[in-house]
C-alpha cells in the first residue's frame, strides 16, 4: 500500500532507529486526531521558490500526489471512482463466493482434503506481511501504480489456480492471488481514506463492501454450474479474464487525474540521481527486505509445523526443527529490527498509541476466532446437514451478507454520533461472543440447521460493527500522511491472525478428526479411513442415514466442538483490546483536503 524521497528527509513508514519520538503521534494528534496543517483545496499551489505549498505538513510524496489529485478532479470523477470501486468489490466478491466454495473440491481432487486450511496459511502470512511494503510502494510510486501491480499479481494467481497440478501449486497460487487481492483492497481502502472525510469514512468503507450482500446469492450457483459442466479449473480461468477487465477503469481514472495534477504544475518532477545498483540497495533498505524474509520464514515454519504434525508426529526431527528454527527466526527478527535494521519493518512508534495497538489486536483476534471455526465449516454443513453446493454457500455466506448490511448502519451511526468505541464494546463484541458460544451447542449432527443460521446472524451483526469501528479507531488518532501506515499495520495483524486461526484449525482437524473416525467408523468401512479423511467427495458418497455417514457426521461434530471452544475463549482478548481505545469524537475532525466525500 505504499520515492525516492529527498535525502534530507526519512520515510516515516519505516522510521530509522535515530527517531526517539514518533513524528506521527504528536500530542495534539494523539488527543484529537486533527491535522493541524489542513487547508482548503485552493491552498495547494506552487510557491515562488518552486516548492509545492499547502500540502499536509511534512507529507510524503504519495500523500502529496493524492492531495493534488483531489484538488484538481471534479465531483463527477469522485463519484465515478466510488462506482468503479463498488464494481471491483462486486466482481471480487462474486469470484470469492464462487471459487471459495470450490476450495474443498480442489484439495479433494488430489485426495488432500485435510489440507484445506493449510493451503491458506502461507497466503494469509505473506498477504499480511506484504501490507507494509505495499504501503511503501504506494508512497514511492503512487496509488495507481500500486493498484496495477497488485492487479497483475492477483490475475497471475488465478491463472496458476486454473492450471495447478497438485496441492503445492494450488497453495502457491493462493499466495499470489491473496497478495494481489489483499493489495488491491488495501490500495482502494487507502484511496477511500484519501477521498473521504473521517466522519463519513466508516460509511464509505461499508458502501464499497455492500456488493457482498448481492453476490452471496449467486456465488453458489456459479460454483455448482462449473462443477457440473466445465469443472473447477474453468471457474478460476474465467475470473482470470473478468477481473483485469473490470478493474482497469479505476486504474485509468486514478492515472488520468494524477497526470492532470502534474500537468497543472502541482507535482514537479524530482530526480533521484541514483545508479541502478544504488537504487536496488536503496529499495532493499526502504522495504527492509531482510527483516521481511526473516519474519516470513519464521512464522511460516513455526505455524506450518502444527499442521504437519499429524503426518510426521511430534517426535519427528522435521517437526522439531521447524518449531525450533521458526521460533529462533521470530526472535531473530525482533533482535534484527532492534539493533541492526537501517529501516524498521514494523513502525513500533505507532504501536505505542493504545488506540492503534488495541485496534490491531482486535483485528488479529477476530481473524483468529473466525478462521478457527470457519476453515471446515463449509465441509461440515455439506456432510452433516446434507446441503448441496448452492445451499451450503448460502449458509457460509450469511456472515458476508449480514456484516456488510450492518456495516452500513454502523457507518451511518458513526456519522451521526461521531462515536465508535461504545458501538464496538457494547454491541459488536457481545453479539460475536454470543454467536460463537452458541455454536458450541448447535453445530452438532443432532441440531437443526436453523440454529446454525441464527448463530451466523449474531456473528455477522457483531462482525459488521467491529470491522468498521476498528478501522475508524486507528485512523482517528493520526494525521492524513500516516493513514496508510496505520491501516497497513492493522492489515498485517489481521492477516497474521488469520494464519494463526487456520493453523489452530488445521492442527485440531489433523490431530482429532482421523482419531474420531477410527473410533466411530463401522468395521466394514474402517479400511477406507484414509480415503474418507482425505476427500470431501468420498465423505459425501456415503448415503445419508447409513452407519458410515452417521459415523462421519459424529466425528465432524466432536472435532468442531473443540474448534468452537477455542474460538470463544480467544475472544476474551478482544474485550481488553477494545476497552483501551480512546473515546474520540470524529464528527468534526478534518483530515483530508480537496474534493472529497
Amino acid at each position: 500500500m505504499k520515492i525516492p524521497f529527498s535525502s534530507a528527509r526519512e520515510d516515516p513508514i519505516a522510521p530509522t532507529r535515530e527517531h526517539t519520538t514518533s513524528p506521527s503521534f504528536n500530542k495534539e494528534a494523539q488527543e484529537i486526531g486533527v491535522d493541524s496543517s489542513a487547508s482548503s483545496a485552493s491552498d495547494v499551489h506552487i510557491g515562488s521558490d518552486g516548492k509545492v505549498e499547502g500540502f499536509t505538513q511534512d507529507a510524503q510524496d504519495g500523500v502529496k500526489k493524492v492531495e493534488a489529485l483531489t484538488s484538481t478532479w471534479s465531483k463527477r470523477d469522485l463519484y465515478l471512482a466510488y462506482i468503479f470501486i463498488w464494481i471491483i468489490y462486486f466482481v471480487d466478491a462474486m469470484q470469492q463466493s464462487a471459487t471459495g466454495s470450490l476450495s474443498a473440491y480442489v484439495t479433494s481432487s488430489f485426495y488432500e482434503h485435510s489440507l484445506t486450511a493449510t493451503t491458506g496459511i502461507m497466503s494469509s502470512l505473506i498477504g499480511g506481511l506484504w501490507s507494509l511494503p505495499l504501503a511503501k510502494i504506494l508512497d514511492l510510486w503512487g496509488r495507481p501504480q500500486g493498484f496495477l501491480i497488485m492487479l497483475i499479481i492477483a490475475t497471475l494467481g488465478l491463472i496458476m489456480m486454473a492450471a495447478c497440478k497438485n496441492v503445492a501449486t494450488y497453495a502457491a497460487a493462493q499466495v499470489f492471488y491473496w497478495v494481489g487481492f489483499n493489495g488491491m483492497n488495501f490500495t482502494m481502502s487507502i484511496f477511500i481514506a484519501d477521498t473521504s472525510a473521517l466522519k463519513n469514512r466508516g460509511f464509505a468503507f461499508a458502501f464499497v463492501s455492500s456488493p457482498y450482500i448481492v453476490t452471496v446469492w449467486i456465488g453458489g450457483p456459479i460454483a455448482q454450474s462449473f462443477l457440473e459442466t466445465s469443472g473447477w479449473r474453468w471457474a478460476f480461468g474465467t475470473f482470470a479474464i473478468i477481473t483485469p477487465v473490470m478493474c482497469s477503469p479505476l486504474y485509468f481514472l486514478m492515472a488520468w487525474n494524477t497526470h492532470k495534477a502534474k500537468k497543472a504544475g502541482l507535482l514537479p518532477k524530482t530526480e533521484s540521481n541514483r545508479t541502478t545498483l544504488q537504487s536496488i540497495a536503496y529499495y532493499a533498505i526502504e522495504f527492509d527486505i531482510v527483516g521481511v524474509l526473516i519474519l516470513a520464514a519464521g512464522l511460516a515454519m513455526f505455524l506450518l509445523s502444527f499442521n504437519l504434525y499429524s503426518t510426521h508426529g511430534w517426535k519427528s526431527a522435521t517437526i522439531i526443527c521447524m518449531i525450533v528454527i521458526g521460533g529462533l527466526l521470530i526472535i531473530g527478527f525482533a533482535l534484527y529490527e532492534k539493533f541492526f535494521a537501517p529501516k524498521c519493518f514494523i513502525p513500533f512508534e505507532l504501536l505505542s498509541d493504545r488506540t492503534v495497538l488495541g485496534g490491531c489486536i482486535l483485528g488479529a483476534v477476530l481473524f483468529v476466532e473466525f478462521y478457527i471455526w470457519d476453515s471446515y465449516f463449509y465441509s461440515f454443513i455439506q456432510v452433516v446437514n446434507n446441503l448441496d453446493v448452492t445451499k451450503a454457500s448460502y449458509v457460509t455466506n450469511i456472515y458476508s451478507i449480514g456484516s456488510c448490511f450492518w456495516a452500513l448502519v454502523v457507518g451511518l451511526a458513526i456519522r451521526v454520533t461521531g462515536r465508535f468505541k461504545w458501538i464496538a464494546l457494547y454491541f459488536g463484541l457481545p453479539m460475536t461472543i454470543l454467536g460463537c458460544g452458541l455454536m458450541i451447542k448447535f453445530r452438532q449432527p443432532d441440531s437443526n440447521i436453523g440454529y446454525i443460521v441464527m448463530c451466523q446472524i449474531f456473528i455477522a451483526l457483531g462482525g459488521g460493527a467491529l470491522v468498521i469501528c476498528e478501522q475508524v479507531a486507528v485512523m482517528a488518532v493520526t494525521t492524513h500522511q500516516y493513514v496508510a501506515v496505520v491501516l497497513a499495520v492493522q492489515a498485517m495483524f489481521t492477516n497474521v491472525g488469520g494464519a494463526i486461526g487456520q493453523t489452530i484449525a488445521g492442527a485440531i482437524w489433523t490431530g482429532v478428526f482421523p482419531k474420531k473416525l477410527a473410533q466411530n467408523l463401522p468395521a466394514e468401512s474402517i479400511g477406507n479411513l484414509t480415503d474418507i479423511y482425505g476427500s470431501l467427495v468420498v465423505q459425501l458418497s456415503y448415503e445419508v442415514g447409513s452407519p458410515t455417514r452417521i459415523a462421519i457426521q459424529k466425528s465432524y461434530g466432536e472435532t468442531q466442538k473443540l474448534m468452537l471452544i477455542a474460538s470463544t475463549v480467544v475472544l476474551i482478548l478482544a474485550i481488553a483490546a477494545t476497552a483501551v481505545w480512546r473515546d474520540v469524537n470524529v464528527k468534526n475532525l478534518k483530515q483530508v483536503k480537496g474534493v472529497v466525500l
